[in-house]
């Protein structure tokens, strides 16, 4: 990233449900999400009821504690990710990665929007083989759903994670003027709005 001043489930509307979240530890499930940039990544997917946490950082490489600069070398095979920590009987994972589909672009197979390279592809990484199960049914759904498009997302067995430097975390909300030149400079939601429509759920429809 620059560091600069047909499916009816698919559709479905997320649940909605009065208890806090966080206060079933039964229910907290966490799951690894790539999708570019996890600035807006984890921006989105943070205002979610039911997401306890959304922390950025890396995972899926070969090097231990990996910094940002190494990451963005492209030479540590991982990607940046924001891990999600969630209640599921606030926000089931079939919900979760409804939202999480409409922030990527599923046929990007170089990278997303604006920023290019291994570290910047999306990937599903799961805990559990309950997770794997719904994540393979949601990536079957955007297949129908984008017809003959092949899907670059793959649904990945879960790796370490490492958390991003103190200054990635909370980015949109920390320096939001960079941020949204940022988004905007990238094309991220034009983008969204191209493959996706009306049912994107980029910054525009959060």
């Amino acid at each position: 990233m620059l560091l600069v001043p047909g499916s009816a489930n698919l559709a479905a509307p997320l649940q909605e449900n009065s208890t806090t979240p966080g206060e079933n530890p039964d229910s907290t499930e966490t799951i690894v999400l790539a999708g570019g940039c996890f600035w807006c990544l984890e921006s989105d997917l943070e205002k979610l009821p039911g997401v306890v946490e959304a922390v950025s950082g890396y995972s899926g490489g070969h090097v231990a504690n990996p910094s940002y600069r190494q990451v963005s070398s492209g030479n540590t095979g991982h990607r940046e990710v924001v891990e999600v920590t969630f209640d599921s009987r606030m926000l089931p994972l079939e919900d979760l990665l409804q939202v999480f589909w409409r922030n990527i672009d599923p046929l990007d197979h170089g990278g997303q929007f604006c920023d290019r390279g291994e570290q910047y592809t999306s990937a599903i990484f799961v805990t559990t083989p309950q997770q794997r199960e719904v994540a393979e049914a949601s990536l079957d759904a955007v297949q129908a759903q984008l017809a003959d498009q092949p899907i670059a997302t793959p649904v990945l067995p879960a790796s370490p994670f490492y958390s991003a430097e103190d200054y990635h975390q909370d980015y949109a909300k920390t320096n939001s003027l960079r941020y949204n030149y940022y988004r905007w400079r990238c094309g991220r939601d034009q983008r969204l709005k191209q493959v996706w429509g009306d049912t994107m759920s980029g910054s525009e429809k959060a």
